[in-house]
């Protein structure tokens, strides 16, 4: 019988907040079950995971250097330390399964895991795996992944699990027009959402100030979170005058609200980003960072493939090609419907309750002489 599951993931909102979502699932699924998520004390789960209400367990962190240093030399004591913590959290809660969703969490969390006994799940949120994640992957038969060209051997694509205030979001007209009061906003006009993460991306900000006068002149109007450290220079180089409401913010502290006032969306193409407008059907111009694997242009080609987004590069931005490649779209309600309802058929509403079932698939083929009955 399942009683007591620990989620590891820690350090981004890529990997908390799919792990919260879990969490929100298992708790939906059986109110009894005991949910501990496993992170470190400087991450965003330090704040995330006690606000959702639950229980938070902490490891060390331990990354790895990306190159060659002395550094490298102190990982094998400080992971032996974070698999020791990661064990003790094991046998504390008295785990029947652990769920790794990648990150520094992750490694120590499937090692102990591994060495008790107690059956491991894996989600992996990317399309490219991680490090500890392919290590996941040799650990287990049940391997979740968001994307069909994941490389991991005997996965089952499931999706990225989302939080119920994404999956249940009302993008109706009146909804739409309150979430538009909200901001300040036109209740009728056609509105961009614009966002590049907590904290702002300047390529999008450098486009959308010079992309200004004549979006809001052909009757958009804009809701920009600039970034905190960027608002400034954003909110002084906007040219006055405009004819459309244009409302500059340093960040949202709502996101599903944003995207319920908005018909379309620029922003980079973090995956859950990808994953969360393809569940709300929102369509979007996707602007991959330029730098790392290209993972980002991977997340948002599924759903620009079926016609729910465009993608540019982030050296082709510019005011430009707003113009000449959004413009058009939202400013045809035929084109915007017809790329939110292809943006919504790439979407996976059900992947939290997947991965609750590969949880339940996974709990009988635990060690049953592991200590886990022995006295803490």
């Amino acid at each position: 019988m399942l009683r007591s599951v620990l989620l590891a993931g820690g350090g981004t909102a890529g990997h908390v907040e799919p792990a919260l979502a879990v969490a929100d699932a298992l708790r939906a699924d059986d109110p009894r079950i005991r949910v501990t998520l496993l992170g470190t004390e400087t991450g965003l789960e330090a704040k995330l995971v006690p606000a959702r209400g639950y229980e938070l367990a902490t490891v060390p962190k331990v990354p790895m250097p990306r190159r060659p240093s002395p550094a490298l030399l102190t990982v094998p004591k400080r992971l032996a330390a974070a698999v020791g913590a990661a064990r003790a959290t094991l046998r504390e809660v008295r785990a029947d399964v652990v769920v790794g969703f990648g990150g520094y969490v992750a490694v120590p969390a499937y090692v102990a895991a591994r060495r008790l006994g107690v059956p491991i799940v894996v989600h992996e949120a990317n399309p490219l795996p991680g490090l500890a994640n392919r290590l996941g992957a040799r650990l287990t038969p049940f391997v979740a992944t968001s994307y069909p060209s994941t490389p991991l051997r005997g996965s089952t694509l499931t999706g990225i699990p989302l939080r119920a205030e994404i999956l249940t979001l009302d993008r109706s007209g009146p909804a739409a027009r309150a979430a538009r009061a909200r901001y300040g906003l036109d209740a009728h006009r056609p509105t961009l959402l614009v966002f590049g993460g907590s904290q702002g991306a300047r390529s999008l900000n450098i486009a959308m100030v010079g992309a200004a006068r004549e979006l809001t002149g052909s009757g958009v109007q804009v809701l920009h979170a600039t970034g905190p450290k960027n608002y400034e220079e954003v909110a002084a180089a906007l040219p006055a005058g405009l004819a459309a409401p244009y409302r500059a913010v340093p960040y949202l502290d709502h996101i599903p609200s944003a995207y319920a006032a908005a018909d379309m969306s620029l922003c980079r193409s973090g995956a859950m980003t990808c994953a969360e407008l393809a569940a709300v059907g929102l369509p979007a111009v996707y602007v991959p960072l330029p730098h790392g694997n290209g993972e980002q242009r991977r997340n948002a080609l599924p759903t620009v493939e079926a016609g729910g987004g465009l993608l540019v590069d982030d050296a082709e931005l510019s005011p430009g090609w707003l113009a000449a490649n959004l413009l058009p779209v939202l400013t045809s309600a035929e084109r915007l419907g017809k790329m939110s309802a292809a943006c919504a058929g790439t979407g996976h509403p059900d992947a939290a309750r997947a991965i609750v079932a590969m949880i339940r698939l996974a709990e009988p083929t635990r060690r049953r002489a592991r200590p886990r009955h022995a006295a803490n």
